[in-house]
């Protein structure tokens, strides 16, 4: 009788009866991978946070100094992200509790849930925004360097941080749920064939598709504008090589970003958008769905490992190192045609701070 009475005061993240039993002790990966993976990345992104701090104290181009801001966004967001999400995945990995007696509520899995998809999609939106920055930055240069800096860079950090917050708030406004994960060590949106889950799978992963699409776009513009300027000019050395190594990280940032979370997010529109299969109840999800999901889930969270190495070993610093002959040049700006004297003076000065 206790135990029915308790099954009747059950969240709805448990999706049925049983299943928050269907998997227990059911053993997918050992804690110890969990942990390795966690503390690999936590360290990595720390690193590189300390870097990019460092990078920024002794920075005075305002064009690079925005582009650090960007990326002290992205590496704090992935850091965070990590934190959060294994420091309920790897207890339950050691302990194996009971997500019935720990949460009946659905308290914890709403918040990871939220917690998913917030530090899910703000390195998509934050690798998009890097992209139109520099995008604005190579193509329009003299608009872009009057008007961006180190406040305004911190105020679309913020204003991502806002949007992906809101999106993560979705399920609480009633479009979707967040439910409890195969193999019950994790909460993420459910899909589920009910108008508001596929609503709102949708919306997490077409604006995902959006902001992948979009950054490669940009930066494929981008690149093709420096080399195209570079070809053009009349001399090799007035090339600038800090436009080369935003670009060059960017790129890499963008690649890996599409690498891990396409797989993940071309899965959930398929999902949800195809017929359910008729052989399982309406409130459960087939096991195959369930081990994709989670496979792509684990791919999409070497994002967040391998993001800070796109700055820590594609630094000037480092290429240094490895090529010697590698030596600073003037802005980019200097490649085009300037009418205003005074606008020449000014970015020449910035260049020469660099």
């Amino acid at each position: 009788m206790g135990n029915s009475s308790m099954v009747r005061g059950l969240g709805s993240c448990f999706r049925g009866i049983n299943a928050s039993e269907q998997y227990q002790g059911h053993v997918t990966a050992s804690p110890w991978f969990s942990t390795v993976f966690g503390l690999i990345g936590l360290c990595s992104n720390l690193f590189a946070f300390c870097v990019l701090v460092n990078s920024s104290r002794q920075m005075h181009s305002r064009s690079r100094s925005s582009f650090l801001v960007f990326l002290c966004g992205l590496v704090v967001t992935d850091f965070m992200g990590l934190l959060v999400t294994f420091s309920i995945v790897v207890p339950y990995h050691f302990i194996r509790f009971n997500w019935r007696h720990v949460d009946p509520g659905c308290h914890l899995c709403s918040f990871m849930g939220v917690a998913m998809v917030f530090f899910g999609q703000c390195p998509l939106l934050l690798g998009a925004t890097m992209a139109g920055e520099r995008f604005l930055g190579i193509n329009r240069p003299f608009a872009r360097s009057i008007s961006m800096s180190k406040r305004r860079a911190w105020t679309l950090v913020g204003l991502v941080w806002a949007l992906g917050f809101f999106i993560g708030l979705l399920p609480m406004f009633g479009l979707g749920e967040y439910t409890l994960q195969y193999p019950n060590s994790w909460c993420f949106l459910t899909l589920l064939h009910d108008p508001r889950n596929v609503a709102f799978c949708l919306i997490f992963a077409l604006l995902g598709l959006s902001c992948v699409a979009l950054s490669f776009l940009l930066n494929t513009v981008s690149v093709v504008t420096l080399c195209r300027v570079y070809h053009d000019s009349d001399s090799v050395q007035r090339r600038r090589d800090s436009e080369v190594e935003m670009m060059v990280q960017l790129m890499i940032i963008m690649v890996i970003a599409s690498v891990c979370w396409l797989p993940l997010l071309i899965f959930i529109v398929q999902t949800a958008i195809q017929e359910p299969p008729s052989n399982v109840a309406a409130n459960q999800i087939p096991q195959e769905t369930e081990n994709l999901l989670l496979m792509y889930v684990r791919f999409a969270t070497w994002n967040q490992i391998l993001d800070p190495w796109a700055y820590i070993l594609f630094r000037r610093a480092v290429l240094k190192r490895i090529y010697p002959s590698f030596k600073a040049r003037p802005s980019i700006v200097s490649l085009y045609p300037v009418l205003n004297p005074s606008l020449r003076r000014k970015f020449t000065q910035e260049s020469v701070l660099q």
